[in-house]
């Protein structure tokens, strides 16, 4: 029987039995990385994203396509339904519209998550805002509507926290 220390090679002065299954580099528990074939070093095991992190061109698309219609579709209805500003009312509709762009994103991309989507939701909040202002008949960005930039804000909030990791 072998009286050998092993010493891992990351940090020298901590003794190990452990190898890198793919490499056999001495690694400690500190540095190994446990994967569904066993324990490697940080050099052999696997760097994937998480499947849910994952956002093809596809499914970016299919992202843009969801905030664009819903963003439309919600901003139209709120410059039809509620054309004026109605105070603190105007934010709990700038949250419904941040909530029905994000889960319209978040269905469209099958439910993976990140910050293409968080900024594709926020994209999608503005155009709600802009559609409610061309709906109602305001100027596209009006410069003294301070209760829809603040429903915006709430909007983008809200829909892109629907995306977060």
């Amino acid at each position: 029987m072998s009286t050998d220390v092993i010493y891992c090679a990351r940090h020298p002065k901590v003794e190990t039995g452990l190898r890198c299954g793919r490499c056999e580099t001495p690694i400690c528990p500190r540095c190994s990385i446990f994967t569904d074939v066993g324990a490697r070093c940080p050099d052999c095991a696997p760097r994937r994203k998480m499947p849910q992190l994952e956002l093809g061109f596809v499914w970016l698309v299919r992202a843009i396509g969801a905030a664009v219609i819903v963003g439309a579709a919600t901003g139209a209805l709120w410059g039809l339904a509620l054309p004026n500003t109605a105070g603190f009312l105007t934010l709990a509709i700038g949250g419904g519209i941040g909530y029905c762009i994000g889960e319209s994103v978040s269905v469209a991309t099958n439910r993976k998550i990140g910050t293409p989507q968080q900024v594709v939701a926020a994209l999608g909040a503005v155009l709600a805002y802009l559609s409610h202002n061309i709906v109602a008949g305001y100027d596209i960005v009006p410069t003294n509507d301070l209760w829809g930039m603040l429903a915006v804000l709430v909007a983008i909030v809200v829909g892109a926290g629907r995306l977060r990791l």
